[in-house]
């Protein structure tokens, strides 16, 4: 590691999920002065139903946006040399770079290299031995042949890895949400493997971008109690990071949201388990020693935060099919609409066991009045509206359709006034979780240049 201190390093959050706004992304580019932009596009389950459209087309599998988000923010990326970090590769990042790679050239960029982390797809190793689940009892012997898929978490190594080859553009499969930011920190900074505090300083970082517009005021609207200003046109939020994992965090200029202490105090516990120790694979991070100052309006510095030895083992999420839900909704207005709705609910039970249906579980609810007050029967004195909901859980489609007609047919058959019935089935893709040992998991890195 050299002793020459560098200079900051200047990133933006792209995307928070896989259907996020792709102007802030684009804005991002053009204004944000950036030396990297991060898309982080997958939740637990995105990768399972991304396996399940591979196994339709060998060359899907991927971010169904990429190719839009590549096309908004590559010319001005490629203009202002900013590089790309995404998860975007999802259960096919080999298809993904290529196809960044024929969208590069369409546009006319020559030069350009992406490359792609492979490693992540343990679902081989997952069905050669019988793991203990994290997060119910049994192991994943138990789900047998529902097993869609299996996939590591990752750390920044591979990225790291992709950049120090000299990638413009990196498309992984499935990573720890906060290593697609740490890894072009700890290749700028050249930050050693090692360096627990530093590692756990740059994980809180990537925590605090990785879902994007939350930590510039989407998350935390709440109008009168905590106002955000022009939330239709919300920016997303940019990390000016030093050397030592400090940083200050700010937005374009004239972009709509808010960043604030407050802001950020929330999006630093977000989905925390334990904040003083959040385990990743390249490091076990403790935010409890977190500060944050405000600078001036929507510029916030952030420092502390340390991390100690990285766990043994990493989280690899199992995706599996677990039957199907059938649904149904149906709305009643004006008076007498709460009680109308539960004649309805009553009429649906009876139905659904007067035609034999067998059922996993079902829920019936009047979505305006308990479908989330659970602590006691709410005021309905004034109610005028409500809308019905039937859902169910099934062990075939056909059984699941049943569920979504048998409210559809409330339209003639009673109650009075039934309108806006709507009916879907699908089928349900269930996540569970195991630990493996990291020497298990083998990244490498496939290059693809224009």
């Amino acid at each position: 590691m050299t002793n020459v201190a560098k200079q900051p390093l200047r990133i933006g959050a792209g995307a928070g999920y896989s259907g996020d706004r792709i102007e802030p992304a684009a804005e991002l580019a053009e204004k944000g002065e950036l030396d990297f932009l991060i898309f982080e596009c997958l939740a637990e389950r995105t990768i399972a139903l991304a396996q399940a459209a591979r196994q339709s087309d060998p060359e899907a599998g991927y971010d169904p946006l990429l190719e839009k988000r590549m096309c908004a923010v590559l010319p001005a990326a490629r203009a202002n040399g900013i590089r790309i970090v995404t998860n975007m590769g999802a259960a096919n990042p080999l298809s993904a770079a290529r196809k960044t790679l024929a969208i590069a050239r369409e546009m006319g960029f020559d030069g350009i290299k992406i490359a792609a982390v492979i490693g992540d797809d343990v679902l081989d190793l997952i069905n050669a031995e019988d793991w203990p689940l994290t997060d119910r009892e049994g192991s994943s012997a138990d789900l047998g042949k529902a097993i869609l898929s299996a996939n590591a978490y990752l750390g920044a190594r591979g990225i790291v890895e992709a950049l120090d080859g000299g990638a413009d553009i990196v498309i992984t499969g499935r990573v720890g949400d906060p290593a697609l930011f740490l890894g072009p920190l700890i290749h700028h900074f050249q930050w050693p493997e090692d360096d627990w505090n530093t590692l756990g300083r740059g994980t809180m970082i990537g925590h605090m971008l990785e879902c994007a517009g939350q930590l510039t005021g989407g998350y935390f609207a709440d109008p009168g109690i905590k106002d955000v200003p022009d939330l239709a046109r919300l920016g997303f939020p940019i990390a000016e990071v030093s050397q030592d994992g400090s940083a200050i965090f700010s937005k374009v200029e004239g972009s709509g949201g808010l960043l604030s202490i407050a802001t950020c105090k929330e999006q630093l516990l977000y989905e925390i388990l334990d904040p003083s120790c959040y385990l990743q694979a390249d490091v076990a991070a403790d935010f409890t020693t977190a500060r944050f100052k405000e600078l001036g309006p929507n510029r916030i510095a952030v420092s502390g935060g340390h991390g100690t030895e990285r766990p043994q083992h990493i989280k690899v999420s199992i995706g599996y099919k677990d039957g199907f839900i059938g649904e149904g909704q149906i709305s009643y207005a004006g008076p007498g609409a709460v009680a109308r709705g539960e004649l309805a609910i009553a009429i649906i039970r009876e139905r659904l066991d007067l035609i034999d249906l067998p059922l996993r579980e079902l829920r019936c609810e009047l979505i305006g009045m308990d479908a989330t007050n659970r602590t006691g029967k709410a005021d309905t004195s004034a109610l005028r509206e409500v809308r019905v909901r039937v859902a169910g859980r099934t062990d075939t489609l056909e059984d699941a359709r049943a569920i979504g007609a048998e409210v559809e047919a409330l339209y003639t058959n009673g109650p009075l006034g039934g309108g806006g019935a709507i009916s879907l089935a699908r089928e349900v893709i269930a996540v569970a979780s195991t630990l493996i040992p990291r020497e298990a998991v083998k990244t490498s890195i496939h290059y693809e240049v224009a």
